[in-house]
């Protein structure tokens, strides 16, 4: 047999990491090979712990993949002898006969690049519903400034392809911080500028450390273009409130920064207060591009791929006729068009049933009860943290996540060590906090708390035993 031939590849692919898919969920895939049971706790992906679909969600898209049900069901009411048990809500069969006939071409055509107008418009009045724009206001958001996208990841990964011209483009993002941010700035080959929200102030984030990331970077040659934030944050779940949000606008503003606010955890805040980057730059010339998705909150269809990215004050383009909107959509265009099925479920994120309608009820308590759920789970991880020597957590809860300090850690071993040890004998598998750029000299984890109750009232036991054990 002869060798093999080699390729010159792009090494901004080579060089990119995704610790959340990386060694340790690798690791138990083995097991779950072998015939050992794990728990992954390492990604925010509910529907595979378990969480139900909202039945609202999936009447409608069931209706939508199979048009042909419409008509039965219609003809269905005219039969006598039919329970009204056995037939789809009369509310359910009118959005979805409303969608598809707004959809033109149905759900196995492509659409506009953009998306259809009709879901932008809803996304763009649930914006200006959500940032409590009272009546007889002017709307904000402009649904031709809305981009409907596979996942908030496609929407990030835009801005950034466009933003990041050469090697000395920099972009800020949050330590620590959801790996998809440096592995795009990897991949687009441009400047990762980090900087430290303070974590035992709940992750908050202060001017003067924007500041002096800043300088810093400066200094050494990277033209800062953009700042990451992630509200509620991904790894650490924080909920960021009014004056970080604050010193955010100001200091972009003073830079000549625009701002990418990835907000997918909008509403994983259990009884906290989600502020949105929009609200508080209301009619400021600051850049933002704020981004959306199906895949978590109460809703969690991660598997469908909807969201969208919002654009509020884009840059202009150096050199060019064309706006930052024209290169954007240019972009959105080489992708023709994201997959039907996310921009429905999108649509139905954003348009939930009419108050008082026939679904209402259920919706409703289905949606409360999933939330419910997350904060019981999350309560009773951070309860057996209590129990484990040297381990703290700051902060409220948000998002789908927490990030504990590991203080204490035996001397030549890692939070790498400590999570792959934690896999092996609990069947826990959480991702160990340098996977997401921590500050130097500390040590950490990320879980994701979604397992049921029940099988966590199981391994935290056996959790607290292995980590004090560990750590002697």
């Amino acid at each position: 047999m002869g060798a093999r031939m080699c390729v010159a590849v792009n090494p901004n692919l080579v060089a990119m990491e995704y610790a959340v898919r990386g060694p340790i969920p690798m690791r138990a895939a083995e097991l779950e090979a072998a015939g050992r049971r794990t728990i992954p706790c390492n990604i925010g992906n509910p529907q595979a712990l378990g969480q139900a679909p909202i039945s609202f969600y999936r009447q409608v898209i069931s209706l939508l993949e199979d048009p042909g049900r419409l008509g039965r069901e219609r003809r269905l009411r005219a039969t006598s002898g039919v329970a009204p048990g056995d037939l789809v809500d009369e509310y359910v069969l009118d959005v979805a006969e409303g969608m598809l006939a707004r959809m033109r071409t149905g759900m196995g055509a492509y659409t506009e690049s953009k998306g259809p107008r009709f879901i932008r418009e809803a996304v763009a009045a649930y914006i200006d519903r959500r940032d409590a724009l009272g009546p007889g206001a002017v709307p904000l958001a402009d649904p031709e400034m809305i981009f409907l996208t596979n996942g908030a990841s496609e929407g990030a990964m835009f801005v950034l392809e466009i933003l990041i011209g050469g090697p000395d483009d920099g972009v800020m993002i949050p330590i620590p911080q959801y790996p998809l941010y440096s592995a795009a700035i990897r991949r687009c080959g441009g400047a990762q500028v980090d900087y430290h929200p303070d974590e035992e102030r709940g992750w908050a984030l202060e001017r003067h450390v924007l500041e002096a990331s800043y300088a810093e970077a400066s200094a050494r040659g990277v033209k800062v273009k953009a700042i990451v934030v992630i509200n509620p944050g991904n790894p650490t779940g924080a909920i960021l409130d009014l004056a970080s949000i604050t010193d955010v606008i100001d200091f972009a503003e003073a830079h000549g920064l625009v701002i990418i606010a990835d907000e997918v955890y909008q509403h994983n805040v259990y009884g906290g207060e989600f502020i949105s980057f929009a609200r508080v730059l209301a009619e400021r010339p600051v850049g933002l591009f704020s981004l959306h998705s199906t895949s978590k909150g109460f809703y969690g269809e991660c598997g469908h791929r909807g969201g969208y990215l919002e654009v509020r004050n884009p840059p202009q383009i150096e050199g060019h006729e064309l706006s930052f909107v024209d290169v954007l959509l240019k972009r959105a265009s080489v992708s023709l068009c994201p997959n039907t099925v996310g921009q429905a479920m999108t649509y139905l994120m954003v348009a939930e049933p009419r108050e008082g309608s026939s679904p209402w009820a259920r919706f409703v308590a289905e949606r409360d009860a999933v939330l419910a759920a997350l904060f019981e789970k999350a309560t009773m991880i951070r309860e057996a943290f209590g129990q484990m020597r040297g381990v703290e957590c700051f902060g409220p809860v948000g998002a789908m996540y927490l990030f504990p300090r590991l203080s204490g850690l035996p001397e030549g071993t890692t939070d790498f060590d400590y999570c792959m040890a934690l896999l092996e004998e609990t069947g826990l598998c959480t991702v160990n906090g340098s996977g997401f750029h921590q500050a130097p000299g500390t040590s950490h984890l990320r879980i994701a708390f979604l397992p049921p109750k029940e099988l966590l009232a199981e391994v935290l036991p056996r959790w607290i035993a292995f980590h004090n054990r560990y750590v002697g």
